[in-house]
């Protein structure tokens, strides 16, 4: 509790006391009710479009709970905040996908994020038949979304490795195991480390395992809705440079080649020969 939230619920009525010392801070006085949920404007539009998302979405299997809070949080609000929230209606369009993501419970989510954050060792079977072989042993770190499915990333004790698994295959056993001391994830960042291994990069910086530069006869302008996470920029009138990774060197070639133009091939020789592999493939000519 901060000094504007103490001072918003004394205004409305409530007993606040202040207490000094390591365990100080600030109370709800004696005999008083639980203070209500309080939300500016902007705070209560920010809930309503994150319950929103994620009541659309059908496969997270948190959706009929989101839509329920929802619900709930809108009937407790004042009516002009009410009105304003009711007016606001987001529709999340997700890219579609080979195979819908199996759904989550919130309590398998919540009981992994709680041994994370305790830093106790967790014990789960793991796949379709959890049971048919002895279970994972691992130090959870993070719990992670990402292209619509759920992941725990762990050091797995018997592996001796960081790994990512998907938590609607999870099958958790308890109780939880002791207690570990911190862990440092390679790269220190979580984000990079999840997009690196789903790029197949052992880079802990979360990079392309094969990354390329060439010269492409057109505007940038033309191809930058196109490109991803590649770096463009423009040299001259038609004329652009691309940097550009994939998870092999055949693979970053016929990215490259789907823009159907001259390309010179800048860096790296890996890239020069595989070019040469799938030549066929290319309309303009390659140095």
């Amino acid at each position: 509790m901060v000094g504007d939230d103490v001072d918003r619920l004394r205004e409305l009525g409530y007993p606040i006391t202040a207490v000094k010392g390591p365990e100080g801070g600030y109370r709800l006085g004696a005999g008083a009710e639980p203070p209500p949920l309080l939300f500016d404007d902007d705070q209560a539009i920010a809930l309503t479009v994150a319950l929103q998302i994620a009541a659309g979405n059908a496969d997270g299997g948190l959706a009929v709970p989101a839509a329920q809070a929802l619900n709930t949080i809108r009937q407790v609000m004042p009516a002009r905040l009410r009105n304003r929230v009711n007016a606001l209606q987001v529709t999340a369009v997700e890219r579609p996908a080979a195979q819908p993501a199996a759904p989550v419970g919130g309590d398998v989510l919540l009981a992994l994020s709680t041994a994370a954050r305790n830093r106790e060792v967790l014990g789960f079977g793991y796949g379709t038949d959890p049971f048919d072989r002895p279970p994972r042993r691992v130090e959870p770190h993070h719990v992670v979304t990402w292209d619509r499915r759920w992941y725990l990333v762990a050091y797995d004790l018997d592996k001796q490795e960081w790994r990512t698994y998907r938590a609607d295959r999870i099958t958790l056993r308890t109780p939880n195991g002791p207690r570990f001391p911190p862990r440092q994830l390679p790269g220190g960042d979580v984000a990079a480390f999840v997009t690196g291994r789903f790029r197949g990069s052992t880079d802990p910086a979360g990079g392309w395992p094969c990354t390329g530069t060439v010269i492409l006869d057109q505007d940038a302008a033309t191809l930058a809705p196109y490109i991803g996470d590649g770096v463009l920029e423009e040299i001259g009138p038609g004329r652009c440079r691309l940097t550009l990774g994939s998870w092999s060197w055949t693979g970053l070639a016929a990215a490259i080649a789907r823009f159907d133009t001259a390309t010179t091939v800048i860096s790296p020789p890996e890239l020069t020969r595989a070019f040469a592999r799938r030549c066929a493939g290319v309309t303009g000519p390659i140095t």
